[in-house]
């Protein structure tokens, strides 16, 4: 199986290096603009991978990507280059949008004509919004991260305030992978027992759950702060999620994929194989949980209203 990706910033050298380690593809090819640094990502990366089981690991252009199963595009503005790390902004990575958006218009077709069959999976931030800009760029096998990763920080949080293994945790993030995305308080679980009740119904609990969906929500800045890009996370659940695909496992998490209901890409448990997503699974929701996915999907939908103007002025230029 081959695997492509797109951009050796901080997330691309992370997936780069995450998809090695799990030894899921026998190629992967790197694509840059500055094709310098994808050299010498890829040097590096390849001496390591001599302890691995056989692989080869190359820079390339995109010509390269032909007969790739997967594509990851981690090219673009990041939420620290784009302005987008203040807690208070209710936009959140959406403020990226226009930026990475014009950049998806010029290496979609690229992608495209070279790999027309390849499942693509974005991953650079809104990959929500993006992914339907790549619907839009005539490429229709598209999948976002989504909120795979809130889910894990969702679940890491919950096991840590429940001082139990965070892989016992039975915990969703769904709809949009920023601010608005929503938490499935009402059928979070550890072992049959609802989160809520383990909880308690003390008068500081609802002020636990908000200092929990904060620590979740805004992870991304907390890393950034520390170390100036989120990327070792979501490295390693794109290469996992690419995993899932190759190997069509038939292994369910929320992911990104484009929903007819709400006419934008955005998160709900759903099966992943190697055709992508095999179907979703809608879970039961609380009134307030429904409420908060209606919002997430405008969110997306006011994001994507922006664009229909600007790509206007594309199909004419």
């Amino acid at each position: 199986m081959k695997v492509g990706i797109i951009g050796a910033g901080a997330v691309g050298s992370a997936c780069l290096l995450a998809t090695v380690m799990r030894g899921i593809a026998r190629e992967v090819v790197l694509v840059n603009r500055d094709r310098k640094r994808a050299r010498g990502l890829v040097t590096d990366v390849q001496y390591g991978a001599v302890l691995l089981p056989p692989i080869t690991v190359r820079d390339g252009d995109y010509s390269d990507l032909a007969g790739s199963s997967v594509i990851m595009i981690t090219a673009g503005v990041n939420e620290k280059g784009g302005g987008a790390t203040d807690r208070s902004d209710p936009v959140g990575r959406l403020r990226l949008f226009d930026a990475n958006a014009a950049i998806f218009r010029d290496i979609v077709p690229k992608i495209h004509d070279s790999a027309p069959d390849a499942l693509i999976l974005v991953v650079t931030d809104p990959p929500d919004a993006l992914a339907d800009v790549v619907r839009m760029l005539g490429h229709e096998r598209v999948l976002s991260t989504g909120t795979s990763l809130d889910t894990l920080r969702f679940r890491f949080h919950l096991g840590k305030r429940l001082n139990v293994s965070a892989s016992d945790v039975d915990a969703l993030v769904l709809g949009e992978h920023g601010v608005s995305s929503v938490f499935l308080w009402s059928s979070a679980r550890v072992g049959g027992a609802k989160v809520l009740d383990l909880l308690g119904e003390s008068p500081t609990a609802g002020t636990v759950r908000q200092e929990l969906e904060s620590d979740v929500r805004y992870a991304n800045i907390t890393v950034i702060e520390g170390i100036g890009a989120s990327q070792y996370g979501i490295g390693m659940v794109s290469a996992r999620l690419t995993e899932m695909i190759l190997r069509d496992e038939g292994a369910v998490i929320p992911i990104g994929c484009y929903n007819a209901t709400f006419g934008v890409t955005l998160s709900l448990p759903s099966v992943i194989g190697r055709e992508g997503v095999r179907r979703v699974l809608e879970p039961e929701m609380s009134a307030a949980e429904q409420q908060g996915f209606q919002r997430s999907a405008e969110a997306i939908k006011a994001a994507l209203s922006r664009l229909t103007l600007k790509e206007s002025r594309w199909q004419t230029a």
